[in-house]
């Protein structure tokens, strides 16, 4: 028997999100449409809420209620270090490990040809005018391991090098191909502690 159709639209809508395969979606599609009514509404009224209320910091891209966020706010971290990243989840990543106390800025990806994304289409002017403006030393570049890490990471050693700024890239404890989102705290702990000054 068929599924109906707005069974079939919702199962095809949830297979659209990250991590969610076809029988993930139908199982969650059979369960939204068979749960109290009041429940949906609540699931459907808080991804609204979040997605009218969650912004990008206007200084360093994270993911936000307010601008500045609270880790630019925050007079505690270190504002001599900037890690630099490539999409606001990664900030979490790192939270997470509890090792980084210095202030992010994010990128919005990594330089890919081949994908029509070029530097330009990178946050690199904002970090630029930061550099200008805030007291920073140094830059750790936390990007993931693949071509197009290592491409961007080399590209932004050469363009951002100037005196006094030293540039540094986490050490290589992250899985080759794989995003700062799929590695365990300890992981990235023991990266941030390992970086090294790129050449």
């Amino acid at each position: 028997m068929p599924l109906p159709e707005p069974i079939a639209a919702l199962i095809a809508a949830l297979n659209r999100l990250p991590g969610i395969g076809p029988r993930s979606a139908e199982r969650i599609a059979l369960h939204l449409v068979q749960a109290e009514p009041d429940r949906v509404r609540q699931l459907a009224q808080s991804i609204l809420d979040a997605r009218e209320r969650i912004r990008l910091c206007e200084t360093c891209g994270a993911l936000t209620e307010e601008s500045p966020c609270d880790i630019c706010r925050d007079a505690r971290r270190d504002v001599s270090l900037v890690c630099l990243v490539e999409q606001p989840v990664d900030i979490l990543s790192i939270e997470k490990s509890g090792t980084f106390r210095g202030k992010y800025h994010v990128l919005g990806g990594k330089i890919s040809p081949l994908d029509g994304v070029e530097p330009e289409d990178l946050r690199i002017a904002e970090l630029e005018a930061r550099l200008e403006k805030e007291p920073v030393r140094e830059v750790v570049i936390a990007l993931g391991t693949d071509v197009e890490g290592d491409a961007t990471a080399f590209y932004l050693a050469k363009r951002l090098a100037r005196p006094g700024l030293k540039i540094t890239r986490i050490a290589h404890g992250l899985p080759a191909g794989a995003g700062l989102e799929f590695a365990d705290e300890l992981t990235l702990s023991r990266a941030l502690e390992g970086r090294r000054e790129m050449q």
